[in-house]
Order: C-alpha cells, then structure tokens, then sequence
C-alpha cells in the first residue's frame, strides 16, 4: 500500500518547473496560515458507503507557529447538526526531504494519525498517506487551494480501491478573523 502513495507523491512532485527551483516550497509555506479563523465545512457523514448525505459544521480554526515558524500546530473546534468536531493538526517540515508531515490528532481519541506527506507549489498544497475506515486500508489525500492572506480552501478526499478512485468526503472555506 505504501508504495502506491509514494508513487502518487512523487508524480504530483513531478510537475515541479525544471528551472530548477525546489520541488517544494520550505519550511515557511504554512505561515499564510498563522492566526484564527472562521471555520466553515462539509462533509458526508460516512465516506466510502455509498451514503452522499453531507453534513455541515461551523466554528474556528487557529494556527501557532512553533520553532521559529519551521513547525505548526493548529487548533480545530466546529460543531454542527451531526455533532462537534475537535483536534489538532500538528505540521513538521523536513529540510532533508524538503516535504511537510501532517499529522491529525483528535479529541474524541487523543490518537495520532499516521503522517500525510507533501508539500506546496503553485500554490497548490498535496499531501498523501494511509490510513483505515472501518478498520479496512484507505488511502488519503488533502488539498489546500485558493490560497490567500485572508482565506483558503482544504479539501480532504478517500481512496478504497488503491488511488484508482477518489471520493472527495471533506470541503472546508476558512476566512480570517480579526481579533
């Protein structure tokens, strides 16, 4: 399973200019997101079954660079229709590797997920690990796009069937808040 991720990372890493310039950005591409925000997302209620019922969430989001900013964590709190949605997302940056590790900690089970590697360019944030729903082996992939100094969209989306095909499961606007 691992090695079909690897193989979709490093096509995605693959539309990199040949200029020359890094493949990636650095260890500064999530500081568009430091500070809090307005959190408004959608997401089906059980991805992978069929079931395209969406449900609905609204709340915040805040970022604190950690390290000098090399490092990240942000804090999610929403809550909706269909209950609230509470965690952490912890970022590190290899400089070796020139990648970024995402990492989903929810409140629900304090359990760490397993990492979603990728990074920026154009733009455009891709990040690709592995992970199980329902206890069977998925893969995962998270969009960041439209990104701006004052908003930004994430999309999070399943793979059952090995990266054959994708279900979009998560959307999510974020506009920043002034304190």
């Amino acid at each position: 399973m691992w090695v079909r991720v690897s193989v979709l990372f490093f096509c995605i890493a693959a539309t990199a200019p040949a200029s020359g310039a890094p493949q990636y950005g650095g260890p500064h591409d999530f500081d568009f997101e430091f500070g809090s925000w307005k959190a408004h997302l959608e997401r089906i209620r059980h991805p992978l079954s069929g079931d395209k019922a969406w449900v609905t969430y609204d709340g915040t989001s805040v970022v604190h660079p950690l390290l000098h900013g090399r490092e990240n964590v942000g804090e999610l709190d929403v809550a909706g229709s269909a209950g609230a949605i509470q965690g952490l997302t912890i970022r590190t940056f290899d400089p070796r590797k020139r990648r970024w590790n995402v990492y989903w900690v929810s409140a629900a089970d304090g359990l760490v997920t397993s990492p979603m590697i990728g990074g920026f360019h154009n733009g455009r944030g891709v990040f690709l690990g592995n992970d199980t729903l329902n206890g069977k082996p998925i893969l995962v992939r998270f969009e960041f796009s439209n990104v701006e100094r004052d908003r930004f969209r994430f999309r999070q989306a399943f793979s059952g069937d090995g990266g054959r095909s994708w279900e979009v499961n998560w959307m999510a606007t974020f506009e920043r808040t002034r304190d």
